[in-house]
């Protein structure tokens, strides 16, 4: 039955709604099948999931409705878009759509107290009830059930056959026979994942990297994982605040499940949501996100988030991955102050210094501050917002909306192949800092986010970046980019009222160039009400295929596809 519904566009900025996708009060637990317009490409077929904030609001049994101030802290839910081959020649790809709340007893507990109680969050309390003492007597008394999965709000990335944790599926095949994918896990900025069953969606388990390795008691960590894209290696680092700030880097083999601390040193403590892979190193990168450990006691990261100084220098550390080297941290850089969300590549160069030095070129989606966290609130997200400066001027229109987001390339030059001083266990990191080289911005008029590119292109030089933009004619994200770094040109696809998500790279196994391949993209129809699944050509941004939903599919942060094949791309 379609959901379709008249909207007001007058009391949505610039004609272009996006409210629906903020708050999706809907769950589709059983499969079913969407119309599928124009062609998508048999190579595309396989499972592609999707996850992030669901809704922002709940109902209480007092009457009240509770409200969620901060996106990052949305009610988690998980999408699933199963890319069915054809069946015989003649036929198109099938594609069948289910999704579910992982957060039913944490909504539970929100509608019978009114309250998220001292639950950590990432932006703060959001409504504050002013009738909170007739809930005082049900706060004191109902709990959620201890160590519920369906109270972890974990939902920021997803990882496919995570190695070295514990499977909580009663079934030794947790998607079905002959599946690819045996876990599903959820993953967000602290040390906590949460398992997720590959077919229904339901949460089924949730634990900490202290299941990986005893020393990894720190609750900060990044929900950006990397995986070696050859072997399936896991790396993420892990941030204690006492009785020093300090970092352990760490590798989860794919092979054997076993973890190894690579290095430990000690730094600003910083919100870090991302980091850098090469074939050789893992690039740690403390950009100016940093943090006052006292202001967790308030309950969340932006209580805890300094005042942007442009005074201290960014910081960078090289630490080898190398088996058998251990040889932890082996340099040190520093740059001017920056803050990034997210990474896009980095790889290894010739360095002019000779044999026993190499370049690290390191690409990432950089902001010149801090600001960008706040207005990642639902007051500046939502296009019937009317918070005084919710709205983007107009004269931001053609120059980047509020995040002013830029592609930025830095050199960390003549890394040395070998540590001047060996790796002991605990490193504090005090060597001389190199110089950090800023080499290139690109598109902030265009202020892209939530890059990709083609996955066979990690650790190695690649040409393309893939990311959605705002220019400042929505509130929310207006089209998806195609940068080419060898021309500097752009190609872009935007559609009045159309508001995509992050987009995912599926390349082509036949094709011989970096771009052939499709993105997948899921897009709210701010008009209609309802969402898509778009297909767009890789070269040229064309549009050759849509999945259509009946209804909005909210807007989530991150997503990965599974190929039929069995392929399962890298964590990035």
């Amino acid at each position: 039955m379609s959901t379709t519904e008249t909207v007001d566009t007058a009391v949505h900025f610039n004609n272009w709604p996006n409210d629906q996708g903020f708050d999706t009060n809907r769950e589709q637990r059983s499969p079913v099948e969407l119309t599928v317009i124009g062609t998508i490409p048999s190579y595309a077929a396989g499972t592609l999931y999707r996850t992030g904030p669901g809704r922002y609001k709940v109902d209480t049994e007092h009457g009240n409705t509770f409200q969620i101030s901060h996106w990052f802290d949305g009610f988690s839910q998980t999408h699933r878009f199963q890319l069915v081959p054809p069946g015989d020649a003649g036929s198109g790809m099938r594609v069948l759509y289910n999704s579910r709340f992982s957060t039913d007893d944490r909504i539970e507990y929100v509608r019978k107290t009114g309250s998220l109680g001292k639950t950590f969050s990432f932006g703060g309390v959001g409504y504050r009830d002013p009738c909170k003492d007739l809930y005082h007597k049900v706060q004191s008394t109902y709990e959620p059930p201890e160590g519920s999965p369906s109270f972890s709000n974990a939902g920021v990335t997803l990882s496919i056959n995570m190695p070295g944790v514990k499977d909580n599926s009663q079934e030794t095949d947790g998607a079905g026979a002959g599946s690819h994918i045996k876990t599903l896990h959820a993953k967000t900025d602290n040390f906590s994942y949460k398992q997720i069953h590959p077919e229904t969606l339901e949460p089924i388990g949730v634990a900490n990297q202290t299941t990986l390795h005893p020393d990894l008691g720190g609750r900060l960590s990044a929900s950006h994982a990397r995986s070696d894209p050859q072997t399936g290696d896991m790396y993420n680092y892990n941030l204690t605040f006492a009785p020093t700030p300090t970092y352990r880097v760490f590798c989860v083999s794919a092979a054997t499940g076993e973890t190894t601390i690579l290095a430990v040193f000690q730094g600003i403590p910083a919100y870090l949501h991302s980091f850098f892979l090469t074939k050789d190193y893992v690039i740690i990168c403390v950009w100016n996100s940093h943090l006052d450990p006292s202001g967790f006691a308030r309950g969340s990261y932006m209580a805890a988030l300094k005042e942007f100084d442009d005074s201290i220098p960014s910081t960078w550390y090289i630490v080898d991955r190398r088996q058998n080297h251990g040889q932890g941290l082996v340099a040190t850089y520093e740059c001017p102050a920056f803050f990034c969300f997210h990474t896009i590549n980095a790889w290894q160069e010739t360095s002019p210094d000779g044999a026993e030095k190499i370049d690290i070129v390191a690409e990432c989606m950089s902001l010149k501050n801090t600001d960008v966290m706040k207005k990642l609130s639902y007051d500046f997200l939502l296009s019937s917002s009317t918070v005084p400066g919710a709205r983007p001027a107009p004269e931001t229109k053609d120059n980047g909306g509020n995040g002013q987001t830029r592609i930025t390339r830095f050199r960390l030059p003549s890394v040395p192949k070998s540590a001047s001083v060996p790796f002991s266990g605990d490193d504090s990191g005090k060597r001389a800092a190199g110089v950090a080289i800023l080499e290139s911005t690109s598109c902030s008029t265009l202020s892209p986010e939530l890059p990709t590119l083609n996955p066979a292109y990690l650790t190695l030089p690649h040409r393309y970046t893939y990311a959605v933009v705002d220019r400042g004619y929505s509130t929310f994200f207006d089209g998806i980019m195609k940068f080419d770094s060898m021309t500097n040109e752009t190609l872009i696809w935007s559609k009045h009222a159309q508001s995509p998500g992050e987009a995912i790279f599926v390349p082509d196994p036949n094709g011989l160039a970096e771009d052939d391949g499709v993105l997948l993209t899921v897009v709210l129809d701010g008009m209609s009400g309802n969402s898509y699944l778009l297909v767009l050509g890789a070269k040229d941004l064309k549009e050759v295929g849509r999945a259509c939903v009946d209804g909005p599919v909210a807007f989530g942060f991150h997503g990965c596809h599974v190929s039929n094949t069995g392929r399962i791309r890298a964590d990035f």
